[in-house]
């Protein structure tokens, strides 16, 4: 008999800014009480640096357990993946540093990478590409090559997973411009917002002139999307008064297979 079972998946950026006075301890405790009374299977962070992030997230959401690679000071790649219950296999693959950008921003690209986490039959892609400095997603930026190497050697990881796959993360490009286009091709994911996520960056955290874009995705290979939603989008009460959790936006899914049990 035709089962449908559903998986909920959420992703955000959890830097937060500006970096002195960020609130960081009482934003991830924010961040972790949310998802913890929540009914998401699976949480997919960014920016998770030190092993003390990772500490404040692992101890306000006791209801999960925790997928990440070690390094030296903190998980590989800021990337870490909270999922409700042992995830049956992880690994971690790095993500080329490319051309044409300047020393500091390149060598910022040597630490990007994907976390790979199998869950419920369903792989779990969680990555956070190069920062684009300067705001410009067009053809011309400095940045579009080094974006194009970093999606085209993630396009390489997806096209290696067999079954059902969510990627989720903060791609750092634009939904608009051409290397994001051409990594939608090339894979087949498809977006779970249909193309039409609002900005994923709050616009106060930009500088002059400069207007936010979709930048977080969660792709799906071989599932079929039922909900999307941001979250987080509001400002929260914290000790210090009221604050976003992020500078991004969170998003949220819910996916189903048909004909398959997920367990």
């Amino acid at each position: 008999m035709s089962s449908r079972e559903q998986l909920t998946i959420a992703t955000l950026n959890t830097r937060g800014t500006p970096l002195r006075g960020s609130q960081l301890a009482d934003r991830y405790r924010a961040i972790g009480a949310y998802f913890d009374g929540s009914e998401t299977a699976v949480v997919t962070f960014q920016e998770v640096h030190t092993y003390y992030h990772l500490r404040l997230l692992r101890t306000a959401m006791p209801s999960y357990a925790v997928s990440f690679q070690p390094s030296l000071a903190g998980p590989a790649g800021g990337v870490v993946t909270f999922v409700r219950r042992p995830a049956a296999t992880r690994s971690y693959r790095r993500l080329p540093t490319g051309p044409g950008v300047p020393r500091w921003p390149r060598t910022k690209a040597h630490f990007k990478g994907v976390l790979l986490t199998r869950f419920d039959q369903v792989w779990i892609a969680n990555t956070h590409l190069l920062a684009n400095l300067d705001g410009d997603w067009s053809d011309a930026s400095r940045f579009t090559p080094i974006h194009r190497a970093q999606l085209n050697a993630l396009a390489r990881v997806i096209a290696s997973l067999e079954g059902p796959i969510v990627l989720c993360g903060d791609f750092n490009v634009a939904r608009e411009s051409t290397p994001y286009k051409e990594f939608l091709d090339r894979t087949g994911l498809v977006d779970a917002f249909g193309g039409e996520c609002p900005p994923t960056f709050h616009a106060e955290y930009l500088g002059p002139g400069k207007s936010p874009h979709c930048i977080d995705f969660i792709l799906t290979r071989g599932l079929e999307i039922l909900t999307a939603e941001q979250i987080l989008t509001d400002k929260l009460d914290l000790p210090q008064g009221p604050a976003y959790v992020s500078d991004h936006v969170g998003l949220c899914a819910t996916t189903s297979a048909e004909g398959r049990q997920l367990e």
